[in-house]
C-alpha cells in the first residue's frame, strides 16, 4: 500500500534530528502530543503517530506519567511551524504545545532510542521491546479519586492556587480575573481541561492532572522565553517573549527589538517627553505606519490611546499613555500564524508593563523627525495617494473641503488617522462635506463671517502646503481683490494670493478670525492661463447655504473683534486638516 504524506508531515522529517540517540541534546525543542498514564495505552498511541506522521519519541515524566511527542527541532521556530501546520491539517490535538524536554525522562518509544521518519505502509502493531533505560519504569500509581484529589487540593496555597488560574486561562479554559478563589468559574474552567484531556469532568483536579497542566504551562512559557526587562534608557519595565525577539537598538522615540530566528514578532518600546497635543500626534503618525494594518480598533482617551491592526499577513497591537509629561507604551507586531501565542503573550505584556524614570533623549540614536513622508524611527510609513486641506464646521469633527480633494478615492481620511465618509458634494461649487465614521472632538471649529466682506482688505490661507510631508498647516498671506468671479460667478471670491495645491480646501481668513471661505483654486478656463496668484475661494455665505441644504449646521462670528497673528496662528492650526485621497 502506498502511503502518501501531508506537507507538515514531511517538514517534521526534515527540520528535525533524525539521528539523535538516546541522550538528549541541549538548547532542542519538541512538540509535546499526549500524555498518558497507562505505559501500553503510550505506545500504542506513539506507533500511530509513528506511521502517519514519524519523527516520534516517548519519554517518561516525573509525574510516572509517559509524553508522546515530536521532534527534537533544533529551534522555537521549527516546532512551532510544525505545530502550526499539523494542527491545521488536524493530524495532532489541538492543545499540543512546544517543550524544551527538561522534564523528560527515560525514553521508551522507540525501543532502541532512535527518532526515525516514518515507514512506507504502516507495520502491524506489535509487542513492545525492552526498555533502553538501565532502570525498569515503576507501576504508575492509581490515580486519586474524587474525594483524595478535594484533600489535596485544599493543600494547595494561595500561589499555588493562582499558578493554576494563570495555567488554565494561558490554554483558554479560564477567562476570569486571577484571584486564587476556586468558583464557579474556576471549576467549569477545570472541568472544561479535564474534558480536552480526555480525563473525567469532575471540576477538581487530581494532584498528577495539576502537575501535568503546569508542566505544559511551563513548557509553553519556555518555547517564549517570557522574560521581564528593565529598559533603563527607556524607562520601562515589561515581560517580552525573548526566544521570538531580542534588543537591537535605541532610536528615539522607540527601544527597538526586531524578530529572532525568523519568528516574524517585534517589539518597540515608546518612550519620549511631551503633552496630550504630542500623544495626540503620536496617535495619528502611528497609523500611518506600515507595521499597523488599516484594519482593526481604534481608541483615544484624553491620556492614552490603543492601537490595533490585522490583515493578511501582519498583526499589531499599540499601546501609549501620557503622565507627568511623559509618553510611553509599547508596540507589539507579529504574523497571523502566531495568533494563538501571541494572544496568551499580549495579556502578559500589559499586565506586567510599567514606567520610571526618565524617557529616551531626542539625541539618542538617530532621532526621527516626526513627518508623514519620511521614516519615523527607521518604520516605512504609508503615504496617500495626494493629500489636500480641510477644515472643521462643527464639535463632532463634520468637515468641509473642495470636491475634488475626494473625488474617485476609494477611502478619505482626516488627518491620515480618521476614516470619513462623504456626504454631500457640490461639483459646480466645488465644495464636499465629510463626515468622519467615528464622531471627533476638534480643539476649534471654524465661525463664519456674516455681512459684507471689504475689498482690499488682508485674507490669510490655512492649509497644507507640502500635503504630508508636515504635520501643521502653513499660513499663506493674500489680499480679497472681488466678490464674485471673473465671469460673474456668484458665491465665490477672487483672491490675490500665490498658494499649493496642497492649500486646497483650506479656510480663508478675514482679520476677525472668522472664516471667510474654503480656498477652491483657479477657475477651469478653455484655452487661457491665469497668473498663479488669481485664485478662487467659495464665499461664506455660499458655504452656509450649501450646508443648511444638507442638514448641516454652521456657526457665525460677530464682527468688530480683531484677533493677534498669534491667535489666528493657534485657531488655523486647531480647526485645519490634512483630508487625504488612498486608492
Amino acid at each position: 500500500m502506498t502511503r502518501y504524506f501531508s506537507t507538515a508531515a514531511f517538514l517534521v522529517a526534515s527540520v528535525s534530528g533524525l539521528a539523535l540517540g538516546p541522550v538528549l541534546a541541549q538548547d532542542t525543542r519538541w512538540v509535546q502530543l499526549e500524555a498518558h498514564r497507562e505505559l501500553d495505552v503510550a505506545l500504542q498511541r506513539a506507533q500511530d503517530y509513528q506511521d502517519s506522521i514519524g519523527n516520534v519519541s516517548g519519554f517518561q515524566l516525573p509525574s510516572d506519567w509517559y509524553a508522546v511527542s515530536l521532534g527534537p527541532f533544533e529551534t522555537d521556530t521549527d516546532a512551532f511551524e510544525v505545530r502550526r501546520q499539523l494542527r491545521a491539517e488536524q493530524a495532532i490535538p489541538a492543545d499540543a504545545f512546544v517543550s524544551n524536554g527538561e522534564n523528560y525522562g527515560a525514553r521508551f518509544f522507540p525501543a532502541d532510542g532512535t527518532a526515525v521518519a516514518p515507514a512506507v505502509a504502516p507495520a502491524p502493531a506489535a509487542e513492545p521491546e525492552p526498555l533502553a533505560s538501565a532502570e525498569p519504569i515503576p507501576e504508575p500509581e492509581p490515580e486519586e479519586t474524587l474525594r483524595e484529589a478535594q484533600v489535596s487540593e485544599r493543600a494547595l496555597d494561595r500561589d499555588q492556587r493562582a499558578e493554576l488560574q494563570t495555567a488554565l486561562q494561558w490554554f483558554g479554559f479560564y477567562t476570569q480575573r486571577i484571584d486564587a478563589a476556586f468558583g464557579p468559574g474556576t471549576r467549569r474552567s477545570m472541568a472544561d481541561w479535564q474534558a480536552a484531556q480526555g480525563y473525567d469532568d469532575t471540576g477538581v483536579l487530581t494532584t498528577r492532572q495539576r502537575a501535568e497542566l503546569l508542566a505544559a504551562y511551563q513548557g509553553e512559557l519556555a518555547a517564549l522565553g517570557m522574560q521581564t526587562i528593565r529598559d533603563e534608557d527607556a524607562g520601562i519595565e515589561i515581560a517580552l517573549p525573548l526566544a521570538m525577539v531580542a534588543f537591537d537598538r535605541h532610536e528615539a522615540p522607540f527601544s527597538h527589538f526586531p524578530s529572532k530566528d525568523g519568528s516574524g514578532v517585534q517589539v518597540l518600546l515608546l518612550s519620549q517627553p511631551g503633552n496630550q497635543a504630542t500623544l495626540f500626534g503620536l496617535y495619528e503618525i502611528m497609523q500611518t505606519l506600515e507595521i499597523v494594518p488599516l484594519e482593526g480598533e481604534r481608541e483615544r482617551g484624553s491620556n492614552s490611546f490603543t492601537l490595533t491592526g490585522q490583515n493578511d499577513e501582519l498583526r499589531s497591537h499599540t499601546f501609549a499613555q501620557f503622565r507627568n509629561g511623559q509618553i510611553k507604551g509599547y508596540t507589539l507586531v507579529w504574523t497571523p500564524e502566531r495568533d494563538d501565542q501571541m494572544a496568551r503573550v499580549l495579556p502578559m505584556m500589559q499586565e506586567s508593563f510599567a514606567t520610571f524614570g526618565g524617557t529616551l533623549p531626542e539625541s539618542t540614536g538617530q532621532a526621527s523627525q516626526v513627518a508623514r513622508s519620511a521614516l519615523l524611527a527607521g518604520l516605512s510609513v504609508r503615504r496617500p495617494d495626494y493629500s489636500r486641506s480641510g477644515f472643521y464646521i462643527d464639535a463632532t469633527g463634520t468637515t468641509v473641503t473642495t470636491a475634488a480633494a475626494v473625488a474617485q478615492c476609494e477611502r478619505v481620511t482626516i488627518d491620515e488617522a480618521y476614516t470619513a465618509r462623504i456626504r454631500a458634494v457640490d461639483e459646480v461649487l466645488n465644495i464636499a462635506v465629510l463626515e468622519p465614521e467615528t464622531p471627533l472632538v476638534p480643539m476649534a471649529f471654524a465661525q463664519f463671517a456674516e455681512g459684507d466682506m471689504p475689498v482690499g482688505q488682508e485674507v490669510t490661507i490655512s492649509g497644507f502646503s507640502f500635503e504630508d510631508m508636515l504635520t501643521r498647516p502653513v499660513l499663506t498671506f493674500g489680499r480679497l481683490d472681488a466678490i464674485g468671479g471673473l465671469s460673474g460667478e456668484e458665491g465665490v471670491l477672487r483672491l490675490n494670493a500665490t498658494v499649493a495645491q496642497g492649500d486646497l480646501g483650506g479656510p480663508v481668513f478675514g482679520p476677525t478670525g472668522a472664516v471667510l471661505g474654503l480656498l477652491s483654486g483657479q477657475p477651469m478656463l478653455e484655452k487661457r492661463q491665469l497668473p498663479p496668484e488669481v485664485n478662487y475661494a467659495v464665499s461664506a455665505p455660499a458655504i452656509r447655504a450649501f450646508l443648511s441644504a444638507n442638514g448641516v449646521s454652521s456657526g457665525t462670528l460677530r464682527e468688530g473683534v480683531t484677533v493677534t497673528p498669534e491667535h489666528l496662528t493657534r485657531v488655523s492650526g486647531d480647526l485645519t486638516v490634512l483630508v487625504s485621497c488612498w486608492n
